[in-house]
């Protein structure tokens, strides 16, 4: 594939937003800084997250069928399951961060080479505690375009230490976490911006929303709509 291809092709992705003490004073989130080669948003501040692999789809998540959130993912969608979605955002967690969102428990099966690592901690992925918040899409002409989903939970939910990065690959560097009220002085990306406050608004629940809000980006212009209720514009 060359890089007008990649440039084109609008690859499905989830993120993992973690929060701490989201009914304290002083609420934090877990972010990391991309690589300065990086071919999408180098330097930038982010969540951890990424594409859907296609061995996400074989991979059972414990409590993946639960509503509203199967629904609306599978919503505006023929391309991916609602379930490789939740597979790819705890996986995509694991391997930036090092951190578990899982519960005790043997894999049932071969378990899929980008799995190995999470299943020798001898947990299994676990979408309980998982918020789909957010959905947005990459603007053209980007040299990377994800049609992310994204996804809240608080860090009590982790089965690991959330202080310690040592199993987390070398994707994102600085990884840390920080007071939503010192956010404004990292290099974020605007559609974090954007996440970051609708999550502000809703504290302290952490909740599915109402509604979700979804920015898609194509051809013409910039749509926004809101998943499993009434558009912006509806009565």
């Amino acid at each position: 594939m060359d890089d007008n291809d990649k440039a084109t092709m609008v690859r499905d992705a989830a993120t993992v937003v973690l929060i701490r003490d989201p009914g304290g004073n002083d609420p934090c989130v877990l972010i990391g800084q991309r690589g300065a080669q990086a071919a999408f948003m180098p330097n930038k501040f982010v969540f951890p997250g990424g594409a859907v692999d296609p061995t996400d789809a074989e991979v059972p998540v414990i409590d993946a069928e639960a509503e509203p959130d199967y629904g609306r993912l599978g919503q505006d969608n023929d391309t991916v399951s609602p379930t490789a979605l939740l597979a790819a955002a705890i996986r995509e967690l694991w391997e930036e961060t090092g951190q578990i969102l899982g519960v005790p428990g043997v894999w049932a099966g071969p378990v899929p080479t980008d799995w190995r690592g999470f299943a020798e901690t001898g947990h299994l992925p676990s979408s309980e505690g998982l918020s789909f918040i957010f959905r947005a899409v990459t603007p053209l002409g980007r040299p990377r375009r994800f049609d992310a989903r994204f996804f809240l939970a608080d860090a009590s939910r982790l089965a690991s230490d959330p202080d310690d990065f040592s199993r987390a690959c070398e994707e994102l560097a600085h990884l840390h976490w920080v007071s939503l009220a010192d956010l404004r002085r990292y290099d974020l990306p605007f559609i974090t911006q954007v996440v970051l406050a609708e999550i502000a608004h809703r504290l302290p629940s952490l909740a599915p929303p109402e509604t979700v809000p979804y920015f898609k980006n194509d051809a013409e212009a910039l749509h926004f709509h809101r998943l499993g209720g009434k558009g912006p514009f509806e009565g």
